[in-house]
């Protein structure tokens, strides 16, 4: 187990000592720009520059819209757009730090800020939003998730959107069996056995068992034991195996077979909202960019999507909600011109827009306040549930390089073998916390 995870730690230090020693440089901006490590210029602030697209046929068209805009407000830049799928954008990233041909400006969600930082390749952006006509205007939750993933010194991502968790529920069913809607665990865990009856193919719940498995399982965890730090006290050890989060584990991966499709096992998010779009399920735990696909499938009157149930003392805890943006990077020859098309992306008029159009929660205070929020009710109610204070979101440790290997390669198949029955919630826990604080260890050492 500790071996595999060393050996990425190895790759990673390997990759970021690669980029600063190794990289040639490439034409991106308008007077060209390099690869990560390279320290770039201001630039003229006029000619073209290239935007990476991190969900790219997704949103494309909305971007081409923003683009535009930005281009006939600016007729001295161009904006070159390159798509990129988000299945690929990480790696492709990572090939162009180490070899050349990073853009000016990407898309640098929190699970990515602390990858491309580490390799030297972003800008901090602390200083250009406090002289921007951003500033005071960007939701203050979503600019500390990203600058805590990026590993707390800066902030490298200029936040666009969260896209929170949302417990999506077939209003119709639960009507039917006269059930209240599922606002607390109690409620969402009376409504998974009700609402079940296999014979009929009937399913209360459906449970994500397949990639991506581990942040929704966190998620249940930590809304029920209502624990609300991912560290202890001294932020050495992980409160991920804490008693409490083992019980509320333990019930929630009861819920596979029982209350839930066997395929469920192996289903990732995009089988897992389709068989719920086309079936008789009653409950199904996603974010808000599903919420469109459930609208064409259902309509709008056989579901609605809420902010995740309250646990002990009517309290909700999420884990991060995952918060996207736009990085700078360091190579960039025309950095003027990309943070002018940064501001524009996050300025009101363009981040209500693209919002509106992928259902997600902007980050910008006064677009968060437009007339289309109270129209998607999800969304509506889970802007409320983030800035009413009501919710208290436990910050995933995104800056360790070994997240992304604990929380999905290291760890997804284990979670199977639990639901399984085949490991306790306890061992599967207990590993995971080794790993973790193992992790935590490294990067307090090289952070001293």
């Amino acid at each position: 187990m500790k071996s595999s995870i060393r050996r990425s730690r190895r790759a990673a230090t390997a990759v970021a000592l690669g980029s600063v020693l190794a990289l040639t440089a490439t034409a991106c901006g308008d007077d060209g720009s390099g690869a990560g490590g390279d320290k770039g210029a201001e630039g003229s602030g006029k000619g073209k520059i290239v935007f990476w697209d991190n969900n790219g046929g997704v949103r494309t068209d909305i971007w081409k819209q923003i683009i535009a805009d930005f281009e006939k407000a600016n007729p001295s830049i161009k904006v070159e757009y390159v798509g990129i799928a988000a299945t690929e954008y990480q790696s492709k990233v990572d090939t162009a730090i180490r070899g050349g041909g990073l853009p000016d400006v990407g898309g640098v969600g929190a699970a990515m800020a602390a990858g491309f930082a580490a390799q030297n390749a972003l800008d901090p952006l602390d200083g250009r939003l406090g002289k921007s006509t951003l500033k005071g205007k960007l939701n203050e939750g979503m600019v500390e998730s990203l600058k805590a993933a990026g590993g707390g010194d800066a902030l490298y991502s200029i936040p666009t959107s969260a896209n929170n968790g949302t417990l999506y529920y077939r209003t119709d069913l639960f009507k039917k069996a006269a059930l209240e809607a599922p606002t607390t665990w109690e409620k969402f865990y009376e409504a998974a056995e009700k609402l079940t009856n296999a014979k009929k193919n009937e399913f209360g719940y459906t449970i994500r068992g397949g990639a991506g498995s581990i942040a929704q399982a966190l998620d249940a965890m930590y809304g029920q034991s209502g624990i609300t730090s991912f560290w202890d006290a001294g932020g050495k050890k992980t409160t991920v195996n804490d008693p409490k989060n083992v019980e509320a584990l333990e019930k929630y991966a009861g819920l596979y077979k029982k209350y839930t499709p066997a395929a469920d096992l192996n289903n990732d998010f995009t089988k897992m909202v389709a068989q719920w779009d086309s079936g008789t399920i009653g409950m199904l735990n996603h974010n808000l960019g599903s919420y469109q696909d459930h609208v064409k499938a259902l309509g709008t009157e056989k579901f609605r999507g809420i902010p995740q149930p309250t646990g002990p003392g009517g309290k909700r805890v999420q884990v991060s909600n995952p918060v996207d943006g736009i990085g700078l990077f360091k190579s960039s020859k025309n950095k003027e011109a990309a943070w002018k098309f940064i501001e524009f992306a996050a300025s009101h008029e363009s981040n209500s827009k693209w919002n509106e159009s992928a259902g997600a929660i902007p980050s910008n205070t006064e677009a968060a306040k437009d007339a289309w929020i109270s129209e998607a009710e999800p969304t509506k109610l889970a802007a409320g549930a983030l800035n009413d204070g009501s919710t208290t979101i436990v910050q995933l440790p995104y800056y360790l390089p070994d997240w992304n290997t604990i929380s999905k390669a290291e760890n997804e198949p284990s979670f199977q073998k639990v639901l399984l029955g085949d490991m306790s919630a306890k061992d599967f826990l207990d590993k995971m916390a080794g790993q973790l604080n193992e992790a935590q260890a490294e990067w307090d050492q090289q952070k001293g």
